[in-house]
């Protein structure tokens, strides 16, 4: 019994202590003093893919190997790749040459060469119609045969023909190619530039390259590996933005506005410089058809601290401590 009467004064006292602990904080917390939340970093990830088929070439990175801003990560093999290029190339110079040959037009030595057979098929003409008219002079007479009148007529009618066909061919000699040839040709070198500017966007897809500064975590393949598109082949953590993820409670609410600035330190003593970029509007982790004074203490709100200038040291999921500034 007398034990029991030792016992009981000292727990008083203990609890006590206790509760004024407890009123320190909650009044140093609602005062002015800077607030302690704690966190852990985030990094976000992304999976990296080829944007095309075909069987892996080389993997050029291993899990926690730092990447920079465009450094090759992998690349598939372009063997077949390379001769698509190659015969896109082909077609889109022929097509460039046909049109630069209808553009320079028609050459002097072809106009000459047309002028030359127009004057034959003239002379040949002129030969033709004298020997018809002898023929049928000599018909009228009864001296010619029938044959031999019917003959010259026949030649008379194919030199005029001849004649006809070699004015028309002078003639478009010297016009040169008709505006829609050329129109068509160009359409044709554009069609011819496209499919060659396709090929070289397919052949730099055999490339994956880092799209920003981070840390290989996960080689999800290996080389001779056949991939599709959108095939995960790196898991990449992006270090270029590193942020810390926290919950405050609502009595810092007041302290934890977007664009203030917090320290952020690790259990090793590093510390760094942050400035608040996101609160949630929405509590957290409290009932939602319960509300009563004494559970609206423990609502929280989710924070996110962007990190000025994360290094090295910093490591995803790392815990960490984040001191508020002190209340305005």
């Amino acid at each position: 019994m007398a034990s029991l009467q030792r016992i009981v004064p000292v727990a008083v006292v203990l609890i006590a202590i206790g509760g004024g602990l407890w009123l320190a904080a909650q009044r140093s917390s609602a005062g002015g003093a800077p607030g302690v939340l704690f966190g852990n970093v985030e990094m976000r990830q992304v999976d990296l893919a080829f944007n095309t088929e075909g069987a892996v070439g080389a993997m050029l990175h291993q899990e926690g190997d730092r990447v920079r801003a465009g450094d090759r990560l992998a690349k598939l093999d372009d063997a077949t790749l390379l001769q698509v290029v190659a015969l896109s190339e082909a077609k889109r110079d022929a097509a460039k040459a046909q049109l630069d040959l209808l553009l320079a037009g028609t050459r002097p030595e072809e106009i000459d060469r047309a002028r030359g057979a127009s004057a034959n098929a003239a002379a040949a003409l002129v030969r033709a119609e004298g020997v018809y008219a002898r023929q049928q002079d000599l018909a009228k007479r009864d001296i010619a045969s029938q044959q031999t009148f019917e003959d010259a007529r026949a030649a008379l009618d194919q030199a005029r023909a001849q004649r006809v066909q070699a004015e028309a061919a002078l003639a478009e000699a010297i016009a040169g190619p008709r505006p829609q040839e050329v129109v068509a040709a160009r359409a044709q070198l554009r069609a011819a530039e496209a499919t060659a500017a396709l090929a070289h966007v397919q052949l730099s897809q055999t490339d994956l390259v880092a799209p920003s500064d981070g840390v290989i975590m996960t080689r999800v393949v290996e080389k001779g590996s056949v991939v599709l598109p959108t095939s995960p082949v790196f898991s990449l953590a992006l270090t270029s933005e590193v942020w810390v993820r926290t919950f405050a409670p609502e009595t810092l609410l007041s302290r934890a506005v977007p664009g203030a600035a917090a320290s952020i330190r690790d259990d090793a003593g590093h510390q760094w410089q942050g400035h608040i970029g996101y609160v949630s509007p929405m509590a957290e982790f409290t009932p939602k058809t319960v509300e009563t004074p004494e559970l609206r203490t423990q609502l929280v709100y989710r924070l996110r601290i962007r990190v000025d200038t994360p290094d090295d040291a910093l490591r995803q999921g790392m815990p960490v401590s984040i001191l508020l500034p002190d209340g305005k």
